[in-house]
């Protein structure tokens, strides 16, 4: 059967709801399916460690996700913090890895930095915005 004619044996209806949605993701004007998402600005939030996100930071490599920025206990087991969003296209993609001694990639086109925020391979050469952090007690500050 040829596609004209199944779409006349579906119906109207759902042609256009087949086809809607390939019509909406696919644009000619260059632009990404994923939106861009600003990067975090006037950050300055903590993390109580005794608490239920103190255990998804037990362990050296482990990281969470808090207000786009992605929090990490590095493999040395100090804490640090970036952006969630990444500086190659501002997609909210960006994770901490435990390969290369432990370092912020972005899953969505591949992008990696170091712990300073540094680019490690070609896809940008853009820095990744980096937070510091504070530790008193129990309780990990986040801030700019």
């Amino acid at each position: 059967m040829e596609r004209k004619a199944f779409l006349r044996s579906l119906g109207a209806g759902a042609a256009f709801a087949l086809t809607f949605p390939c019509l909406q993701g696919c644009s000619s004007d260059g632009s990404s399916e994923t939106p861009e998402e600003e990067v975090p600005t006037g950050v300055d939030f903590t993390i109580d460690l005794s608490g239920p996100d103190g255990a998804d930071l037990a362990n050296n490599g482990d990281f969470i996700i808090r207000n786009d920025v992605v929090v990490a206990r590095n493999l040395e087991g100090s804490f640090v913090a970036a952006s969630r969003i990444c500086s190659h296209e501002q997609n909210p993609g960006v994770s901490f890895i435990s390969e290369q001694g432990g370092i912020f990639e972005c899953y969505v086109h591949g992008s990696q930095f170091s712990q300073d925020g540094t680019p490690l391979n070609t896809i940008t050469q853009n820095p990744l915005k980096i937070f510091r952090t504070s530790l008193d007690g129990d309780l990990l500050r986040v801030f700019e």
